[in-house]
């Protein structure tokens, strides 16, 4: 399996960025899934940077409704005439985050909701035998601080992320996680996928929204400590990090996790 950052917030390739997610994912056996899109056409311009043809994309998901992941979802149904593109039922609807004193509308496109490729999921989808869609997370342990900014759908009701959901990818030996910002938390989305798998997970990768918590650096460091213990207790699980996790966290769970965490940037590509 090959995973390709399309968009990342950094770049260590000379690549374009934008604050957003989409990778691509090439399976063993030929198949290509297309797991976010970013906010609007880098993803598909980065491809094409790369030589990479999104019209040969099989699936698509969108990982939550958040406009940074599924802003790009009119670029992909223009660009690709075969894909279905599986969307949680409720990620279209309103999308809130509190910032600068105001509310901002962080949302998808609601008016793409009645287009015939997307099938909308619910708590858990199979895509296939080796592919398996699921919402939400299991328990409270350590959920990011920084949900406390976001709302929706109501403008006054913080947000409970059953928009949200993660893709279970089986492929020989491997059994492997992708969780676009785990906002209900990258443990309690893992204690779920254990159940919905039926097996541990071989890798994770995932954002885990652990920038802008609005913590002090010394309660940041401790929260972050925390989380690298709990991922720690996944004996032989390796994880790859991007987007939303943050560059200064990632070095900070660097820090306590050494090799068994890496980060991906844009235009990387990594084989596991």
């Amino acid at each position: 399996m090959k995973i390709t950052a399309l968009v990342e917030n950094t770049s260590r390739t000379g690549l374009p960025v934008e604050h957003g997610l989409s990778l691509l994912i090439r399976m063993d056996d030929g198949r290509q899934i297309l797991f976010d899109m970013g906010q609007r056409r880098l993803f598909a311009e980065n491809a094409e940077r790369l030589g990479l043809d999104l019209a040969q994309v099989d699936i698509a998901v969108v990982s939550h409704g958040h406009y940074d992941h599924g802003g790009g979802l009119h670029t992909f149904l223009r660009l690709n005439a075969k894909a279905r593109v599986y969307v949680n039922s409720h990620a279209f609807e309103p999308h809130y985050s509190f910032r600068d004193g105001r509310l901002r509308y962080i949302g998808l496109d609601a008016d793409l909701k009645g287009e015939g490729r997307l099938v909308l999921c619910g708590e858990k989808t199979w895509i296939s035998s080796d592919l398996i869609l699921f919402a939400g997370a299991d328990g409270c342990c350590l959920k990011p601080v920084g949900n406390r900014r976001l709302y929706g759908p109501a403008r006054d009701t913080n947000d409970d992320f059953c928009h949200e959901q993660s893709l279970v990818v089986k492929e020989g030996e491997k059994t492997v996680l992708f969780a676009g910002c785990a906002h209900g938390g990258i443990v309690n989305i893992m204690e779920r996928g254990h159940r919905v798998a039926g097996a541990r997970f071989t890798h994770v990768v995932a954002g885990m929204h652990l920038m802008e918590s609005g913590l002090t650096e010394e309660a940041e460091r401790r929260w972050i400590s925390r989380l690298a213990a709990r991922l720690k207790e996944e004996e032989g699980c390796r994880y790859l990090t991007m987007h939303c996790t943050g560059t200064v966290q990632y070095e900070a769970l660097r820090e306590e996790m050494g090799g068994a965490i890496g980060y991906l940037s844009c235009g990387e590509t990594v084989e596991i």
